[in-house]
């Protein structure tokens, strides 16, 4: 039997669990970066924390967009 016939479903399943890196690395990154701020300037930990979470917001969000449109699309 051919090995390309033995594959069952969809190729966006493997695009879904790749999908799932970038945004992954984007909040190491942001945690990375605001650990890194606070570090050089213990004084402004309250804003650098803020606007942390505000960026894993964002990201998080642009990930469940992509897990949920293939839903929405025919």
């Amino acid at each position: 039997m051919d090995m390309l016939a033995a594959v069952d479903g969809s190729i966006a399943t493997v695009g879904y669990g790749l999908a799932a890196i970038g945004p992954g690395i984007g909040v190491g990154i942001v945690i990375g970066k605001t650990i890194e701020g606070t570090a050089r300037q213990p004084e402004m930990a309250g804003a650098l924390r803020g606007n942390m979470f505000l960026g894993i917001a964002l990201i998080e969000a642009l990930a469940l967009i992509g897990i949920a449109t293939p839903f929405f699309l025919p």
